[in-house]
């Protein structure tokens, strides 16, 4: 019978059981430092690596990792063998599959092992993207051409450089079999401060066949992540490779405390949870992973919960000291795509997810979460970005009205936001209490928009309250403005909105325009009265139309709002089909004001199937660009 190719494995469903450590089988046999090169011993001293290989097949493993981990251009210069890259990654290649050939088995896969490049990549460190890609083509190519199975990238706390090697593996083989592995570090985020969550959606959408999490912790935090990583996507296949615990130095070697019987409840663990692939990492031995082939064996085990109490994790899902996504895109230039949702009327939030999880499928950048949109008594609009941030993994911009808070209130909230992760802003006065559900509700406002960007980009991102007191640390607010390119007084507009760029506004949320040429005369005329050029980032609003009463409805009763009579047309010729004129119109629009702005803001009225057509198409047109 002919072997299965690993996609086929995968989708049997049947786990798979991929080996252990390697560097830690190699340290401990060889007797060398921790810290030396181990990919030479595929040359060096080969029969220490097959050794390895050999005990990891008795031990009942289904996919063995070659010895390749660290053998990229730079690793290896660093040890004054970059010269050998093609030849270890060429013996790896070949050490595993002799060892295969011994074993007389034919259900074994072979997994090249690659790891990050041990350099930070622009802007965290000195290495182009460029020079990235070419580091890691050069040990793709060479493990590809030895005929692994499956790549198997590993331990990359820093999951966007995971995603660049990804893209390379792509450009040299399309069809190759990917396991793309993260890992995490305090509180469950990576190294640039990303949850699981939304590594996840990021690795997902990468094309890995195989997403996961291994390394930085043992079976408990590896379950925990594992949970969020598929609670954020469930379609995808799961790897989960912990270490044997946290090391210990004792009589001069490293030492792991988790016992093989422990993984052996942790293997049931992990597929019950949703991994489809599991080993080990640091500190595992075969006798862990043959522990853990007697779990598979036997699908009678009772299942051992290694669930972490809710008292002993700590949600954040941000890094307080690096830049947000958003601020890092705009700094970028870059193209940035968000929706708005508003809280539902409703503690339950299950349908709200889906929506957010499809939204972040078709490519959004960013969920706007709307604060008692038109005064309606809705759901807590931190809790519902707190929760797109730490359960989907899609960063969010917090409307944050002035309208209705004092003072204290304000400040108060302000640090509430940011100790939950909350840290991009859009600062507006708010909707009038008298329009909505309560109209006998206070309506204070005790700061205006702009003094309230003054406050928090010039007071507490520099450490200080309104009153000159100490916050204990510098707030990291990205902070946005409302703009109405299309107001009928463009010098009272632009005087405004000069407030607001001296106070500090980091970027717009433009009021939704139907013509261009408006956006066009606001430019000129800024201009005009400013003496410079007009900069801001600005992300417009944009309303798939679906319907000629909405038209009509937004044309007449809402302020700031103009639909050209030639639109309005469109949506009342094309009858039951006016949804889809809508979001012709609306693309359209977004084509005609390229240039202008640096993003769509998609307001969704209700209707977010329209809205995930129009992300989709910006960014199936933002590829088509780069390429």
């Amino acid at each position: 019978m002919n072997k299965l190719t690993f996609r086929q494995r995968l989708n049997t469903g049947d786990p798979i059981l991929a080996d252990g450590a390697m560097g830690t089988m190699l340290h401990h046999e060889s007797h060398a430092r921790a810290d030396a090169c181990f990919d030479a011993m595929n040359v060096d001293d080969p029969e220490i690596v097959l050794a390895t290989h050999r005990a990891y097949l008795a031990a009942g493993a289904d996919l063995i990792a070659t010895n390749t981990f660290g053998a990229n251009s730079f690793k290896l210069a660093s040890a004054g063998r970059a010269q050998n890259l093609e030849l270890y990654n060429r013996r790896g290649v070949e050490l595993a599959r002799l060892a295969i050939a011994e074993s007389g088995r034919d259900d074994v896969y072979i997994a090249g092992s690659v790891g990050p490049l041990g350099v930070g990549i622009y802007p965290y460190g000195r290495l182009s993207q460029e020079e990235a890609r070419t580091a890691y083509a050069a040990q793709l190519v060479a493990l590809v051409s030895a005929g692994a199975d499956v790549i198997q990238f590993e331990t990359f706390s820093e999951h966007k450089e995971m995603l660049l090697a990804v893209s390379v593996l792509r450009e040299l083989d399309a069809d190759l079999p990917i396991i793309a592995q993260a890992t995490f570090y305090h509180e469950n985020l990576s190294y640039a401060g990303y949850p699981p969550a939304r590594v996840a959606h990021d690795l997902y959408r990468s094309g890995a066949d195989v997403i996961g999490v291994n390394c930085g912790s043992g079976p408990a935090g590896i379950a925990e992540v594992l949970r969020q990583m598929r609670y954020a996507v469930p379609d995808a296949l799961f790897s989960a490779m912990p270490n044997a615990g946290f090391p210990e130095v004792t009589g001069g070697r490293i030492l792991y405390p988790a016992s093989a019987e422990y993984f052996a409840d942790c293997a049931t663990t992990l597929v019950n949870i949703g991994a489809t692939v599991i080993g080990g990492c640091c500190g595992t031995e075969p006798e862990h992973i043959a522990a853990m082939r007697r779990a598979l064996d036997q699908p009678t085990t009772d299942f051992v919960d290694l669930h972490i109490g809710a008292s002993d994790i700590h949600h954040s899902d941000h890094d307080p000291d690096h830049p947000t996504e958003l601020s890092e895109r705009l700094n970028e230039g870059l193209f940035t795509v968000t929706v708005e949702m508003a809280p539902p009327r409703s503690y339950h939030t299950e349908p709200l997810l889906s929506v957010a999880r499809r939204l972040r499928a078709a490519g959004a950048d960013l969920i706007n979460v709307a604060d008692t949109p038109a005064a309606r008594m809705k759901m807590s609009a931190w809790a519902v970005a707190h929760l797109l941030q730490s359960q989907i993994g899609i960063e969010t911009v917090l409307h944050f009205p002035t309208r209705g808070r004092n003072m204290l209130r304000v400040q108060g909230d302000l640090l509430a936001s940011h100790a939950l992760g909350l840290r991009n802003l859009f600062v507006v006065m708010g909707d009038p209490t008298r329009i909505g559900d309560f109209p006998d509700a206070s309506d204070v406002s005790d700061v205006a928009p702009s003094r309230l960007i003054d406050v928090i980009k010039q007071g507490m991102n520099q450490g200080v309250d309104m009153a000159g007191h100490s916050i204990g640390k510098p707030s990291s607010f990205t902070v946005g403005c409302a703009l109405n390119m299309g107001a009928d007084d463009i010098d009272r507009e632009a005087r405004v909105l000069q407030t607001k760029l001296k106070a500090g506004a980091d970027f717009a949320l433009g009021q939704a325009i139907f013509d261009p040429d408006r956006v066009r005369r606001f430019h000129q005329r800024y201009e005009e009265l400013t003496g410079a050029d007009f900069d801001l980032p600005v992300l417009m609003a944009v309303m798939p139309l679906h319907s000629l009463r909405q038209a009509r409805f937004l044309n007449n009763e809402v302020p700031g709002i103009t639909i050209p009579e030639s639109i309005i047309k469109r949506i009342d010729a094309a009858g039951e089909d006016a949804r889809r004129e809508g979001v012709l119109i609306a693309q359209e629009l977004l084509e005609q004001m390229r240039g202008l702005i640096q993003g769509a803001y998609i307001v969704p009225g209700g209707d977010y199937d329209a809205a995930a057509e129009v992300v989709a198409w910006l960014k199936q047109g933002e590829t088509a660009r780069v390429r």
